[in-house]
C-alpha cells in the first residue's frame, strides 16, 4: 500500500510549522497542506524548501483567519474574518468561494512553487454545494484532491477528472491518538492501494493556543507521528510512504 501521511495547517503558526517539519523529518509525515491566508506562510514555503521531500499541498480555507479576497460578504462576519463553524456555509455564495479559493491558489503558485494536491480546512471541499468548485480548480490546474466522499456526499454523486487515493482516514485526532490506535488506522486501510491519514501534529505556540480549540493535542501527534514503534511497524508491514506526486 502507498500510504500519504498528511499533516493539515501548514502556515497557520511558527510552532505548527516546526512541528509538522519535525514529523516529517523524525516521523512518518510525508505531505503537509498549507493555509494561504494564515501569518505563518512565509516560513512555511521557507521549511518547505529546505526540506524538498515533503510533499506540499494547498489547504483551502472559509473557516478560519481572514479572506484574501476583499469582497466575499457572505463569507465574511462584521470584522471582515471568515466566520467560525460552518453553519453558515449553507448560504455562501458560490462565485465567492471560487474567487476565494482561486485567490488562494493564486497566492500559492506567486511563492514559486506548485501544490502537489488540495484540500480544506474543517472539510470544506467535501460538501456537497462546495466539493464542485473544488473538484473543477482540481481539473483546470491538473490537481489531486483530498478524497472527499467519506464525508457529506456519497461517492458517485460527481464523476471528477481529478486524481485522488483510493481511501482517507481522519480517524487520528482527539481521543484517538495513541500508538495503538495509528497502526490499527493502517491495518484498516491496507486493502487499499493508496490512502490517506490526516493528522495535526505541531509545537504549541501563542498563536495556536490562543486561536485553535485543538491545541495541546497536536503535541500528542507529534509525539506518537514520531515513535519508533509506528516506524518499526510501516517498514514491518511493508507500507510505501509517499507523496500525492506518486499516487497515479
Amino acid at each position: 500500500m502507498k500510504l500519504i501521511v498528511n499533516a493539515d495547517d501548514f502556515g497557520y503558526s511558527k510552532g505548527v510549522n516546526l512541528g509538522i517539519v519535525e514529523a516529517h523529518v523524525e516521523g512518518i509525515v510525508t505531505s503537509a497542506t498549507t493555509m494561504m491566508n494564515m501569518p505563518g506562510v512565509e516560513h512555511a514555503f521557507r521549511l518547505a524548501a529546505e526540506n524538498p521531500k515533503l510533499g506540499m499541498g494547498i489547504h483551502l480555507v472559509l473557516t478560519c483567519g481572514a479572506p484574501l479576497e476583499s469582497h466575499v460578504p457572505t463569507l465574511t462576519d462584521s470584522s471582515g474574518k471568515f466566520r467560525r463553524g460552518q453553519a453558515h456555509l449553507e448560504d455562501v455564495s458560490p462565485e465567492e468561494v471560487e474567487r476565494e479559493f482561486t485567490a488562494q491558489l493564486e497566492r500559492f503558485f506567486r511563492m514559486g512553487r506548485r501544490p502537489t494536491h488540495i484540500d480544506s480546512h474543517h472539510h470544506v471541499h467535501a460538501r456537497e454545494a462546495i466539493l464542485p468548485i473544488v473538484l473543477r480548480l482540481a481539473e483546470r490546474h491538473s490537481l489531486p484532491v483530498r478524497y472527499p466522499w467519506a464525508f457529506e456526499t456519497e461517492r458517485g454523486e460527481h464523476t471528477p477528472k481529478v486524481r485522488t487515493t483510493e481511501s482517507f482516514s481522519a480517524r487520528f485526532y482527539g481521543d484517538d491518538v495513541s500508538v495503538e490506535s495509528l497502526i490499527g488506522i493502517i491495518d484498516d486501510l491496507s486493502g487499499s492501494s493508496s490512502a490517506e491519514i490526516m493528522s495535526h501534529p505541531a509545537y504549541v505556540d501563542e498563536e495556536l493556543f490562543t486561536g485553535s480549540s485543538y491545541a495541546r493535542q497536536r503535541t500528542r501527534e507529534l509525539q506518537i507521528l514520531t515513535a519508533p514503534e509506528v516506524k518499526e511497524s510501516i517498514k514491518q508491514k511493508r507500507v510505501q510512504l509517499v507523496t500525492f506526486n506518486e499516487i497515479g
